[in-house]
């Protein structure tokens, strides 16, 4: 079992940038556990991938969209993913939820993962 706690979103003009944070708790220790990030758009009926980690190597997964404007990292201290976005567009308007799994986080899968945050809106505006 794998729960999670997001943070860290809010309103921000473009161009700005905000830092998503996930609080992972449970079977942390597991290898295979990945976490990623995945948004869901206003008008969008399924989320989309953003970015993913794996837990314990550290191996990243980003998705075209956000590449050179976000990135994906883990604190193993604290037990916690950050999702850091610059340069921030009106298009990346989103609720992003934080969501895990102890085998596959495929950024075009979300429906593959088993464990999900309640999300945290981000609204960006021009």
């Amino acid at each position: 079992q794998v729960q999670l706690q997001e943070s860290g979103g809010g309103s921000v003009q473009a161009g700005g940038s905000l830092r998503l944070s996930c609080v992972v708790s449970g079977n942390t220790a597991n290898p295979g556990l990945c976490v990623g990030w995945y948004r869901l758009r206003p008008g969008s009926k399924e989320r989309e991938g953003v970015a993913t980690i794996n837990f314990n190597s550290g191996r990243t997964d980003i998705a075209d969209s956000v590449l050179g404007r976000f990135t994906i990292s883990r604190d193993m201290d604290k037990r916690t993913v950050h999702l850091q976005m610059t340069n921030l567009k009106v298009w990346d308007t989103a609720t992003y939820y934080c969501g895990a799994d102890l085998g596959q986080c495929p950024l075009t899968r979300p429906g593959w993962l088993n464990y999900w945050g309640e999300g945290t809106p981000v609204t960006v505006s021009a």
